[in-house]
């Protein structure tokens, strides 16, 4: 466990610096990718599953 978490904040980390300075190219694309396999394998993937959930939820149900 203590590998993935270590993944998930250095993929993290480089997404979000990505993100910042350069915008989004395909060496990027990549490091997300790893970013969300190394999420998809923690032990927190249940929790953002259901908050993905959740937020589809509220915005199925917004009237315009």
């Amino acid at each position: 466990m203590i590998l993935s978490i270590s993944g998930i904040v250095l993929f993290g980390t480089i997404a979000f610096l990505f993100f910042r300075r350069d915008g989004l190219k395909i060496s990027h694309a990549l490091v997300c990718a790893l970013f969300g396999f190394y999420i998809a394998g923690s032990s927190i993937a249940p929790s953002i599953t259901a908050g993905g959930a959740s937020l589809a939820s509220l915005l199925s149900g917004i009237k315009f």
